[in-house]
């Protein structure tokens, strides 16, 4: 009978354990880190409820922010704290359909759209002002004093991120103040004879 011999492990096997170990124990990490930044960079879908009072040489305006519009209204909020609004006119205003300001000094990155399904370009809603392409708003605003859904497209180009909630009768105000022939619009009677400017912008709660 053959004497029993021991199983022994060589040392180039031990070496290839290690090494496929120490492999699994990389790819792990990495995984990890992936999964950590992609959580860390995934935009919330909603934010915490916040006003927005702009006091401007025509009256106080406050704005209730959407909070399902997060990209979009973080946005905003940024620039209110970030003091980019203040000393800003609404430069651009027509009756009966929109006011428009928010032109501010420096570059602002563009954000992308948040449209949806229950967009709606009403009354005393503020949106955001952009370019013919998708994802090109900044930091200009426009607030509506018209159901403007009405237009084609409408709704479904320009973010609706909040309400005005106080301060209606400074809107119309400013939207029916005199103007001039635009000289960056040929034909659009849309220039303010007195431009009414933010004078501070601020986050009430």
């Amino acid at each position: 009978m053959a004497p029993k011999q021991k199983v022994r492990s060589s040392s180039k096997h031990k070496s290839q354990n290690k090494l496929w170990i120490a492999i699994t124990l990389i790819a792990l990490l990495i995984i990890s880190v992936g999964v950590y930044f992609a959580l860390a960079n995934q935009a919330p879908t909603t934010i915490s409820p916040t006003t927005v009072l702009l006091q401007t040489s025509a009256g106080d305006i406050t704005i209730d922010l959407r909070t399902d519009k997060p990209i979009t209204s973080t946005n905003f909020i940024n620039l209110v704290k970030e003091g980019k609004y203040d000393g800003t006119t609404f430069y651009r205003t027509i009756a009966g359909f929109m006011i428009q300001g928010g032109k501010v000094n420096g570059n602002v990155a563009t954000i992308k759209d948040e449209i949806g399904s229950n967009n709606r370009n009403v009354n005393y809603t503020i949106a955001m002002a952009k370019t013919n392409q998708p994802n090109s708003a900044t930091s200009e605003f426009f607030i509506n004093v018209a159901d403007n859904g009405k237009f084609p497209n409408f709704d479904s180009t320009y973010t609706v991120f909040g309400t005005v909630s106080a301060g209606k009768d400074v809107v119309d105000t400013i939207a029916n103040a005199p103007v001039t022939e635009n000289p960056n619009i040929p034909g659009e009677m849309s220039n303010p004879v007195h431009p009414v400017t933010i004078i501070k912008a601020t986050i009430v709660s």
